[in-house]
Order: structure tokens, then sequence, then C-alpha cells
């Protein structure tokens, strides 16, 4: 909502409520503060044609109340972050009446939309569920895995948490309702389809995916509270490269969460599923740590229980960045979009 902090300019201001005063963006006002959309999906919510879509989509974004973001192939559309023209949108559509005839249509196939998304996310886990409980099968229950990783981070409110390698979108579940808003980093198109399916199940609406290399992640300096890496170094080329992306994007006092295995001789494990590292050392993850200017302030040993059969052990390191709020930042690590 806009406040007494959040101002506009007189033409931008008059652009964006130009944007906005017309039926269908109204409409796609309301719809994208639901969710994030492709023009694909607009297209069978709105019933109108791809190139009408693309055209009042386009208008929104250079009023700014609406952002675009690629991935691949797609183009995916949400309301602009809160705070100037994003906040206007967010006035705007909260000022509309939600139980008018349109709109609630327009919400009636939006839920549609979601739930072919949740049921496309549930057709891939049950084609690969048998390839992940194989992996499972190998260390203690995930459900353990998850209890010591909330332990770790406590449940302190933080402003922005991260997925490094958000897969499924799993770790987003656990944490994003600790956070004012989430974000999840995957390489894979596919992947983050997954994710964003199994994410509507949840009602969370302070997530945003988004597609990138882990080596160079889309994501601003010093802006990270709380980043996690969960069960991901073992399968890159760099684990140290990827470390210290990690830690350029936290800001002071932020926390990285790494989760993977101690080390192993389960070679099914490179032939089978890619992994590249047969896990880690504590010693080896806390210098990795080290020389990315993080300080371990936590390393938890998970073994298994002989008696089911399982063979790996779990570790799990948290780390801070050293730096305090009232550090300056030194000039050159702003980046401006």
């Amino acid at each position: 909502m806009i406040g007494p902090n959040t101002t506009l300019r007189l033409e931008p201001a008059i652009a964006a409520l130009n944007a906005a005063g017309e039926e269908t963006r109204l409409r796609l006002l309301a719809l994208l503060a639901q969710s994030e959309l492709t023009v694909s999906e607009v297209v069978t919510i709105l019933g109108q044609s791809q190139p009408r879509v693309s055209r009042h989509l386009k208008l929104l974004v250079e009023a700014g109340l609406v952002e675009r973001r690629r991935e691949g192939a797609w183009a995916f559309f949400r309301l602009s972050p809160a705070g100037g023209a994003g906040a206007l949108a967010r006035d705007i559509v909260a000022w509309l009446d939600q139980h008018d005839s349109i709109l609630s249509e327009d919400q009636a196939r939006l839920a549609e939309v979601r739930h072919a998304r949740a049921e496309n996310a549930a057709r891939y886990f049950a084609a690969h569920a048998a390839e992940w409980d194989d992996i499972r099968s190998l260390h203690v229950p995930e459900a353990l895995v998850e209890e010591a990783m909330r332990d770790a981070v406590g449940d302190r409110p933080v402003r922005c948490v991260v997925d490094l390698g958000a897969g499924a979108g799993r770790m987003l579940e656990l944490f994003a309702p600790l956070a004012e808003r989430a974000i999840g980093v995957d390489l894979s198109s596919a992947m983050l389809a997954v994710a964003r399916g199994r994410l509507e199940e949840t009602g969370l609406r302070n997530v945003q995916l988004r597609q990138g290399d882990i080596y160079a992640l889309p994501i601003e300096r010093n802006s990270v509270d709380l980043a996690i890496m969960h069960q991901v170094l073992h399968y890159l080329d760099d684990p140290a490269r990827a470390l210290r992306e990690a830690a350029r994007v936290l800001a002071p006092g932020g926390r990285l969460l790494v989760v993977d295995f101690a080390p192993h001789n389960e070679e099914a494990l490179r032939d089978k599923h890619a992994h590249r590292r047969l896990g880690f050392s504590e010693s080896e993850i806390v210098g990795l740590l080290r020389q990315a200017g993080l300080e371990t302030i936590l390393h938890r040993e998970l073994a298994p229980d002989a008696k089911e059969g399982a063979k790996l052990t779990v570790s799990l390191w948290l780390a801070r960045d050293p730096r305090v709020i009232a550090d300056p930042v030194p000039a050159s690590s702003y980046e401006t979009a």
C-alpha cells in the first residue's frame, strides 16, 4: 500500500493511472495480484486473443505496474514489487470489489489454471517417485533432516529468504512462511514449473521463482537474510564458487544454511543420479565457507540408523556473514537494475 514514504512523481503517476484505467488492464492487475502468469494462461482466463493480451501487458509493464520476467522461452508477469508504481498497483487492486461478477469469473478461471499446474506437478512427482525414494532410502528420514534445518534456522522472521537450487520447491514451503518475501532459483525451467505447481497448493503469496545460474544468481548483492542450499553442492563442478556467490547476496549478518552428504562411497549415485561429489567433510565445507568470507556457527551430522539399512550421513552447516548492519557497505557493492 502507498504510505507516507512512498511517492510518485507527477508524470509516472499519470502514466500508471492511465495504464490502469481500462477494463482489461484492471482485470489483469487483479489476476496478477494473486498469481504469476504467462501470456497463454492470461489468454485462457480472459478469453481474449494473444496479441491483445500482450499489448495490455506491455502497457502495464511500461507504466511500472507489472514486471516481466523471462524464464527460458517463456515470460512470466506479476505485479511490480511494493514500492512506487507497484504500491499503486496494489492499492488499485484493493479498491476493487472482488465480488464483482466479471472479477469473480476471472478468479474462477484462475483457480482452474492453478489446479492444472498442481496436477502437472503431481504427475511429475508420480513419475519420479521411485527415483527420489531410492535416494531417500539411503539416509535418515527427510522429516528428521527438515526438523534439524528448522532448529538451526530458528523461527525469527526475516525479510528475504532464498532457496538456491530450488528444485521442486520443498524448502520454500518450509521457510517462506518466516519471510516477508521468498525467492527460489533453479537453472531448470522444468523444475521451476513443478515448484510453481506445488506452491500453488500451499497458498503462499510471497514466493517468486527465478530461472538462473547458481554461479551467477539473479539476486542483488547484500539483499538476502537467509540463503539455503539443500542437497545441491554434490551436483556441482565448483562448490567453492557457488558458496562465494551465495555469500555475495547475503546482507550483513545474513545466514547461509548448507545441507549435504558427509563423505561416502555410494558410487551408484554418480551413475544413476549424476552426483559429481560423494559427500563433503566438515573441514572442507568450513574451509570453503571461510574462503567465501563467512563464519561457520553450527555444524551437525545426522547419522543413519543401521537397523533401517540406510548408509549416508546428512550434514548441516550454518554460516553467517560477519558484517553487522552498522558496517558501511562499499559503494562498489551496490548494484542497480
